[in-house]
């Protein structure tokens, strides 16, 4: 064993001729506990949000989204996406076609979005589970029908089960100049609502209705706004991405989920990354604690690097000693804390014990995603400040080792 390490060992678990150092070192230990701990529990509250708000995002949003770089529709009758179509890996393929229109019930107005779908969109896993009224339905026999979001039902408050009354839908026509008859320069036409869902925000203003109901309301006899992928289980996003990038060239974008709801993305980061900082400022209060409780054991010890150095101990010795000290102190209190921390998050996921303190929630306990990459961050960033620490610490406590030898 080595000689620095065993005599830290011997120091850290010795009585010590002054209480006060002891107190020191524990207090020292436990700031570390509390705070490698608190990193632990709250990186997994913020990854159980963000797992929870994406999961309602995904519902709607799609593995792979293709857009046109330029301009707002394009031909999706290509060779590549015909073979896209038929290609094994995508589980799904949906044209859409996207436009802003002016919606009226009765005598209320809204500004909505129309979604045209071709049939498949149906399909999407999950899309059931936001349906609060009705079906989610688009066609029955030769009839179109339309779901909405629940934003376009409060504003117009529609019911849907009033068979006799349809959202009319007005869309400016392409190419029409001024006319004297305004209602001469609107597609108009009358759909109903079979279903309402809520997903989020941006997605509740959404009239969602056939492909081809949109295209002959849009006047749009081919093209499209996008398309949406979703990928056969076990297929990699990010390498399909990346060949179709390559395949499709510069002329479209192909968007993950995180480009698609980049903004969002972003402001969890942020927020995940903000708090992660100022726990870490705390953590580092904590840890150069350590340089008080070397300090103090230097004093308490003298006599002992007196008697090393007269046996030739080096200052390289002596300041291993008080390092390898320093470090232990950390690391004790960081393992530890880590694995409460852990135990601590296991149970709130089993037990949901510490609750939110508000009905009518998607969920009523706090959320935790564990992700072990965290204990590595949380260890990662405790041995960095350990070292700093200790390294100071280490240095000061031999900077009278010379007059120390004297004095025994």
């Amino acid at each position: 064993m080595d000689i620095s390490l065993y005599i830290a060992k011997r120091y850290l678990f010795s009585k010590k001729s002054v209480s006060a150092i002891n107190i020191v070192s524990g207090i020292s230990m436990l700031g570390v506990f509390v705070g490698s701990a608190a990193l632990i529990i709250i990186l997994s509250v913020f990854n159980g949000f963000e797992t929870l708000i994406l999961s309602m995002y995904n519902t709607f949003t799609p593995e792979l989204r293709i857009e046109p770089a330029t301009g707002k529709t394009f031909d999706p009758n290509t060779g590549a996406f015909k073979t896209l179509k038929t290609d094994k890996n995508v589980a799904s393929f949906a044209e859409i076609l996207q436009e802003k229109a002016l919606l009226r019930y009765g005598t209320s107005q809204f500004i909505g979005t129309v979604k045209g779908v071709t049939a498949n969109y149906a399909n999407y896993k999950n899309l059931d589970s936001t349906v609060l009224q009705g079906s989610f339905t688009l066609n029955k026999g030769d009839e179109s029908f339309a779901v909405i979001g629940s934003a376009v039902q409060n504003y117009l408050s529609i019911n849907i089960n009033d068979e006799f009354r349809d959202i009319e839908i007005y869309s400016p026509k392409k190419g029409v100049k001024s006319s004297l008859n305004p209602a001469e320069e609107f597609s108009i036409k009358s759909i109903h609502p079979h279903g309402v869902f809520a997903a989020q925000q941006q997605f509740d203003d959404l009239v969602i209705v056939p492909l081809e109901f949109a295209r002959s309301l849009l006047n749009e006899d081919k093209e499209v706004s996008f398309i949406e992928l979703n990928l056969a289980e076990g297929v990699s996003i990010n390498d399909f991405q990346s060949k179709l990038k390559k395949d499709l060239g510069n002329a479209f974008l192909v968007k993950n989920r995180s480009q698609q709801n980049e903004l969002l993305y972003k402001i969890l980061n942020s927020e995940k990354w903000a708090i992660f900082l100022i726990l870490t400022f705390v953590l580092i209060i904590a840890i150069f604690n350590i340089i008080g409780s070397l300090t103090m054991l230097v004093i308490d010890k003298k006599k002992d690097i007196a008697i090393l150095s007269s046996l030739g101990a080096d200052r390289s010795l002596i300041r291993n000693i008080f390092f390898s000290e320093g470090m232990m102190i950390s690391l004790i209190g960081c393992v530890f804390g880590m694995l409460v921390g852990f135990i601590f998050c296991i149970l709130q996921q089993k037990l949901g014990f510490i609750k939110m303190g508000a009905e009518n929630l998607i969920t009523n306990a706090y959320p935790i995603t564990i992700q072990w990459t965290d204990s590595f961050l949380v260890f990662g960033t405790v041995v960095v400040i350990s070292v700093m620490a200790s390294f100071i610490a280490s240095h000061l406590s031999v900077k009278q080792a010379q007059d120390l030898k004297g004095s025994l």
